[in-house]
């Protein structure tokens, strides 16, 4: 129940610093802003990644035991 929380929680990460990004991007704001943007999505992206991973290695039939 807590790893599907903080699945949720790291997938609603990755989507707001998208958008942060795109919407810096697209309004023409500061192109040093947008490349760190992307790059705390890249970061945020591997976290998730890593907790579906989790879930996948704990909840499938034989893991985790």
């Amino acid at each position: 129940m807590v790893i599907n929380i903080l699945i949720m929680i790291a997938l609603a990460v990755v989507v707001l610093i998208l958008g942060a990004g795109l919407w810096n991007m697209f309004r023409g704001g500061d192109g040093n802003l947008s490349q760190k943007l992307m790059r705390a999505r890249v970061i945020a992206q591997f976290v998730a990644v890593v907790l579906l991973m989790l879930a996948l290695f704990v909840f499938s039939p034989g893991g985790g035991s």
